[in-house]
């Protein structure tokens, strides 16, 4: 078995609890479950329609502003955006709109027909998206295409902690539909093979790239 990200072998380990093999890269500290875990799109649906996201809610609205408050201060010249895997709400485009940004909103489940066949954006935007991709690599390939030259990606999904047994005790991977689990250095990585730039990350949940603008010959 190889890395998904980087190609490297792989190692394995269990979760006595739920008798759920896992694989890990000492190399970019990638980690994913066996892939008879995963799920297509229509058993991820079920659990996503538990999700009570109502977007007059307080606490939801200020869930995105933590995400904006780390990525807004760091982007320069942003005018037009996509928030990529929004789920059933549009509540962050709308706050990127208030921000006079004009963003799109797609979700392969409840917006599936949004995306406008080679529109590129200055930024793009993807919460709580990654957990649950069965080929992130190729997504994040795919995201970076989306980008204009020097246009940025803003990416949310819970680091793993870098310890086996800690990682068997953390909740995040105890969601059925969370199947790939990432740190800053898994980041890091992809950056360098798809020509972006680190900008940073806030140690726990969310990193920023620009994708590097071309020389002129």
């Amino acid at each position: 078995m190889k890395c998904h990200i980087c190609d490297r072998p792989v190692w394995s380990f269990i979760d006595e609890k739920t008798d759920i093999t896992y694989y890990s890269c000492n190399e970019c500290e990638y980690i994913f479950k066996a892939p008879k875990n995963y799920q297509d799109l229509s058993d991820q649906k079920i659990r996503y329609d538990l999700h009570e996201n109502d977007e007059n809610d307080t606490g939801y609205q200020a869930y995105f502003q933590r995400f904006l408050d780390f990525v807004l201060p760091q982007i320069l010249e942003v005018k037009s955006a996509l928030d990529f895997g929004c789920g059933r709400s549009t509540l962050l485009a709308q706050m990127l709109n208030e921000h006079t940004i004009a963003c799109d909103a797609y979700d392969p489940i409840y917006h599936p027909d949004t995306l406008q066949k080679g529109k590129k954006y200055d930024l793009v935007v993807s919460t709580e998206v990654f957990e649950h991709l069965h080929q992130p690599k190729e997504m994040f390939e795919s995201l970076t295409e989306k980008l204009e030259e020097g246009g940025y990606l803003a990416l949310q999904t819970q680091f793993h902690p870098k310890d086996t047994e800690a990682f068997k005790k953390w909740y995040y991977h105890q969601d059925p539909t969370h199947i790939v689990f990432f740190t800053a250095k898994t980041f890091k990585i992809l950056a360098t093979y798809f020509d972006c730039d680190y900008i940073g990350d806030n140690g726990k949940n969310m990193v920023l790239l620009r994708k590097r603008i071309k020389e002129s010959v």
